[in-house]
C-alpha cells in the first residue's frame, strides 16, 4: 500500500502552500511602500523610516522574467543535489507589484530554451527534496500560458 508524503515548505514561513494560489510570504513597510523578502532575513529598513513596522502580506505569484541563468555545477549545502547531478535553471522574475526581484529554480518540464526575457511567468509549488516521510517544497517559476 503507498501513502502519500506529507509536503511541507523547505523553509517554514517563507512560501503559501496553497496549489492553486501560492504565494511567497514577505514584509510591506505601508508607511514608505517598500517590500521585503525573505522576512526572517529582513532587518533593514526603508532609508528615512527605521522604525517603520513591518505587516506580513503575499507578494505577487506574478512577474517579468528579468534574468535566467543555468547552473552546470552543484551548489554547496544547503542544497539538495540528485545524484547524479542534473544542471538547472535559476530564473529572477520582477514581480508584478512590488517591482522586487527574486530568484527561483525554473519549474520542472520547463525547457530553458523555451523561455525569454520580458515574458510573463507565474509562481508554482515544486519538490526541493524528499526524505522517508516528507516531500520538501520551494516556489519555482514558469511561464504563463498563453
Amino acid at each position: 500500500m503507498s501513502t502519500r508524503k506529507n509536503r511541507v515548505p523547505a523553509i517554514e514561513g517563507w512560501i503559501k502552500m496553497d496549489e492553486d494560489d501560492p504565494h511567497l510570504l514577505g514584509y510591506l513597510d505601508a508607511t514608505s511602500g517598500t517590500y521585503f523578502f525573505p522576512k526572517d532575513v529582513s532587518i533593514s529598513r526603508a532609508p528615512g523610516h527605521a522604525d517603520a513596522e513591518l505587516t506580513e502580506v503575499e507578494l505577487s505569484n506574478r512577474g517579468r522574467l528579468w534574468s535566467y541563468t543555468t547552473n552546470h555545477y552543484q551548489p554547496p549545502e544547503p542544497y539538495v543535489a540528485p545524484d547524479p547531478f542534473v544542471p538547472y535553471t535559476v530564473a529572477a522574475v520582477e514581480l508584478t507589484k512590488e517591482r522586487m526581484i527574486v530568484l527561483g529554480q525554473l519549474a520542472d518540464g520547463v525547457d530553458p530554451e523555451t523561455i525569454e526575457v520580458g515574458q510573463e511567468m507565474e509562481l508554482v509549488l515544486g519538490t526541493l527534496y524528499e526524505d522517508e516521510e516528507n516531500e520538501y517544497i520551494v516556489w519555482k517559476w514558469k511561464p504563463v500560458a498563453a
